[in-house]
């Protein structure tokens, strides 16, 4: 019978024996563990019906980590304005494990921390990888995703590298990317209405669904573009309350 700590592999099949309804012991019977360790596991990591791989091997590398002395490694957000870098390190996981939480793969999530922590906002590929202790392919494949969910944006720098930037208007594209994917949905919807005719309960059903989002992304898009003014707005006006409309930049 093996022994040791669960594997993220052995996590994964539990969360799928979850998904499938099996119990306890089936599922450790699957993994040749013991019940109580296939038990212990799922309810100190969110119950049978939260559980998710992902966040619950996360947890026991945290756990891990706080037992075992850290290891450098190279931040400049660390070595500057007189941080405490075990600080530094303990909010970036912090960060990290939110993200992963509200839905992004980790290492979408360990990226997009690095570069909010970052004073500059913009790292390069090899900054990141050299951060993040990762592979160059790891840091490439979540950039991909990152960029194409409108999260970051990449520039290229004075030497011409590209560099990998969030800033104040990511924010706002990221919410007009929301905001006009909930109306596709409500177009998606309304075309379901007229194909099932517009008495049935299908329709019904797929009209209210059109209606919620039709308003939800109205005022997400409403939402956004007066926030963008606080965002653009200079210290002492947030402070006053006194950001008046933005300026074109």
């Amino acid at each position: 019978m093996p022994g040791g700590r669960l594997t993220q592999q052995e996590r994964q099949q539990i969360s799928l024996g979850l998904a499938d309804g099996l119990a306890y012991a089936e599922i450790a019977r699957r993994l040749d563990r013991p019940t109580s360790t296939v038990t212990r596991e799922v309810m100190r990591n969110g119950g049978p019906t939260a559980y998710r791989a992902d966040l619950a091997h996360r947890a026991t590398e945290q756990r891990a980590h706080r037992r075992r002395p850290a290891t450098p490694r190279d931040t400049a957000a660390s070595r500057v304005h007189g941080r405490d870098a075990e600080a530094v390190r303990a909010y970036e996981e912090a960060f990290t494990t939110l993200l992963m939480r509200q839905g992004l793969p980790k290492m979408m999530s360990r990226v997009l921390t690095c570069l909010y922590t970052a004073d500059t906002g913009s790292l390069t590929a090899a900054e990141l990888t050299r951060h993040l202790q990762v592979s160059p392919a790891s840091i490439s494949k979540a950039i991909t995703q990152l960029e194409s969910q409108g999260l970051i944006r990449r520039e290229r720098d004075e030497r011409r590298r590209e560099r990998y930037t969030v800033d104040n208007d990511v924010w706002y594209q990221g919410m007009i990317a929301a905001a006009r994917s909930n109306a596709e949905l409500a177009e998606t919807a309304r075309q379901g209405v007229a194909l099932l005719g517009p008495d049935t309960p299908a329709a019904t059903r797929l009209e209210n669904i059109a209606r919620f989002v039709d308003f939800v992304g109205e005022s997400l898009e409403r939402a956004a573009e007066q926030a963008r003014d606080i965002l653009y707005a200079r210290p002492e006006e947030r402070r006053s309350g006194t950001a008046g409309p933005r300026e074109d930049r």
